[in-house]
């Protein structure tokens, strides 16, 4: 089941905090798809669904804010040995090629890292852990992570919510044209067929009857 149309079966209540949950899980280590969750969560908003977009995006950047926070302590608290234990875990998101990357990236901006790595799946993941491996000042980590937050999770239900009301009164146009294309086709159709059909029977009627033969 595709996960819009199981967001569909739960209650609002129950959409935020799945919402919530799965970034909040996502930003402090866990490669789940935050991302994904949240875009379906925003184009059900958008469709009179009893999801409210602005609670929605509100539990999405508390999600990611909380799961970072929580990230950032872990990874000071374990260290170089937490990213190799991740490794070993999930060889796919934190290879030691992706951890150098990462590494590489907030040695060289910093907080911009923290803010902008929420808006790279890669980075996503990371940025918590990472910044407290790297003993980043946790008062420039959490303005960037508060700010990211906002801008990545409000900033998308925004634009996904926005953008499933348009497509949806695109479409509601498009079925209106289609109607009306289809009974325009519809009369043309029938009045060829009527005049091909009076030039059938008039060309009938110009032909001259056989002579009957000679005895």
């Amino acid at each position: 089941m595709h996960v819009q149309e199981w967001l569909d079966t739960v209650p609002a209540a129950a959409v935020y905090a799945v919402v919530a949950l799965v970034i909040g899980l996502e930003s402090l280590g866990i490669p789940l798809p935050g991302e994904i969750v949240l875009v379906s969560a925003a184009l059900l908003s958008s469709q009179h669904s009893g999801v409210n977009p602005v609670v929605l995006g509100a539990c999405a950047t508390l999600g990611a804010v909380v799961g970072d926070s929580i990230g950032y302590a872990i990874g000071r608290k374990g260290g170089r040995p937490l990213l190799a234990w991740l490794g070993a875990k999930f060889p796919r998101h934190f290879s030691e090629g992706h951890v150098a990357t990462a590494e590489r990236s907030f040695e060289k901006w910093g907080m911009w890292a923290v803010f902008f790595g929420r808006f790279i799946a890669l980075l996503r993941i990371f940025a918590g852990p990472l910044a407290g491996v790297l003993h980043m000042p946790y008062w420039k980590f959490l303005i960037a992570n508060v700010l990211g937050g906002i801008c990545w999770a409000g900033g998308t239900t925004a634009v996904i919510y926005y953008v499933g009301i348009v497509a949806e009164d695109w479409l509601k146009r498009f079925s209106y044209l289609g109607l009306v294309a289809a009974v325009l086709v519809g009369l043309t159709s029938m009045l060829v067929i009527r005049r091909r059909a009076k030039k059938a029977a008039q060309r009938q009627a110009a032909e001259p009857e056989p002579v009957p033969a000679a005895d």
